[in-house]
């Protein structure tokens, strides 16, 4: 990793931003995401501002998202097995459509 960041300067910056993000997210403090948003946008990365940017139309739902302890992970990951199961009895699941 150290490599990549020394090499990389824009590496190394989206690996902070989504280190920051990451630890918005654990901490479960949305009041931080604002400020991230900000820089993010400013950071002169075009992904990445357009990321913030993105997060920024539909900022109540992240926050709710960050503070409330509930999460539809289970959910999806059981949509998720039945859609493979699916696909694989019709035949649809062969390495040469992915």
């Amino acid at each position: 990793m150290d490599a990549l960041k020394q090499g990389s300067q824009t590496f190394a910056t989206l690996r902070s931003f989504s280190m920051r993000f990451s630890g918005i997210f654990h901490s479960r403090k949305s009041a931080r995401l604002e400020e991230w948003i900000d820089d993010a946008i400013r950071s002169g990365l075009v992904s990445l501002a357009r990321f913030a940017r993105v997060l920024r139309r539909d900022v109540d739902a992240v926050c709710k998202r960050i503070d409330m302890p509930w999460s539809n992970g289970q959910a999806e990951g059981q949509i998720n097995r039945l859609k493979t199961i699916k696909r694989s009895m019709y035949g649809r699941a062969g390495a040469e459509l992915l």
